[in-house]
């Protein structure tokens, strides 16, 4: 067989002239036969393997270079942030020299002065924030969120205490029907800040001019009781409200004003003693006045002014203010 048939391994090629004659002489002899297709088999695998393992080597010079960049070339992400209070610019940047290895170009840093700036600014915007003193929060506020109002005379004066002082006419038959005519309200220092006229949704049948001080001719333009009322409410919101007999101011204008938020000039013992009265004893607001200031209010023919009244009221709540507070606040502890 090898006489027959030469295969050369370095060239890859095989005599083809002899393989005939091989096959030829196989076709009398069934076993040489078998062995010639093995030959062949071997023949066509040498032949074969040389061009494809050169194709191989081929293919993998090709894309050598391109995966031995990829092994060789690094990546490097860098997180920077601006420079706070305790981070200066330098630190940031030698940070940033240590991690680039691949001469990746830094980025533009902000110029020192503005970063400075920035971190002075967030320095005074901790301290304003940390060193501001908490705000007080007045009656109004600590109704609103359902706390106990402040009890102490400092928290409460000068800014949420208000004086409020009613007139009425009647209605109905015999003018029994009190309906509020006019409502007053002045300031801890008795300043006016609320004075209107007030239409009553009934028909007047009685003025009470005498003790009201309130004329038909009052009544043409004023205000509506519903818009009044509203208008009136809005002021009383949370404020320290001091009347004599205020309940009924308080019934005139539908209203419950909370109990801890009222001071009675009426019912204020400490006033009373003040004045020379009982303690327990109902005195006007007439004799009050003329008790202790020697003052005279509610005197002529026009009858009672209700701003008149209001600042009376209210400039006796002053002359026990402080007292009366911090007993208060004794009695609630």
């Amino acid at each position: 067989m090898n006489g027959f048939c030469t295969a050369n391994l370095d060239g890859g090629t095989v005599n083809e002239s002899r393989e005939e004659q091989a096959s030829a002489m196989s076709d009398n002899n069934p076993s040489q036969t078998k062995k010639l297709w093995r030959l062949r088999k071997k023949w066509r695998r040498k032949r074969r393997t040389p061009n494809d393992a050169h194709q191989q080597n081929n293919s993998t010079s090709q894309h050598e270079p391109v995966f031995t960049a990829l092994k060789t070339t690094t990546f490097t992400v860098t997180f920077r942030s601006s420079p706070g209070p305790e981070q200066s610019p330098s630190s940031s940047a030698s940070e940033h020299s240590r991690v680039n290895n691949n001469n990746i170009p830094p980025p533009q840093s902000q110029p020192a002065a503005v970063s400075a700036s920035s971190a002075s600014k967030a320095g005074e915007s901790r301290t304003d924030s940390s060193s501001a003193p908490a705000a007080v929060a007045g009656p109004s506020s600590a109704q609103s969120r359902g706390q106990r109002p402040c009890s102490s005379f400092s928290a409460v004066v000068p800014s949420k205490c208000l004086a409020i002082d009613c007139e009425m006419v009647g209605a109905g038959p015999k003018g029994h029907i009190s309906q509020l005519a006019r409502c007053s309200i002045v300031s801890y220092d008795g300043d006016v800040i609320y004075d209107k006229f007030v239409l009553p949704p009934l028909p007047v049948t009685d003025y009470r001019t005498p003790w009201s001080g309130i004329r038909k001719s009052d009544l043409t333009r004023a205000t509506p009781y519903e818009l009044a009322r509203k208008e009136i409410l809005k002021l009383l919101m949370g404020k320290v409200l001091v009347g004599h007999a205020i309940h009924n101011d308080l019934k005139a204008l539908n209203h419950s004003h909370p109990k801890a938020l009222i001071r009675d000039t009426s019912r204020i013992p400490l006033l009373n003693t003040k004045a020379g009265f009982g303690e327990r004893e109902m005195v006007s607001l007439k004799r009050l006045t003329k008790a202790i200031f020697n003052r005279d209010i509610q005197t002529g023919r026009k009858g009672h002014s209700s701003v008149e009244d209001a600042k009376a009221t209210m400039d006796l709540y002053r002359v026990v203010a402080a007292e009366l507070e911090q007993k208060m606040a004794s009695e609630r502890k």
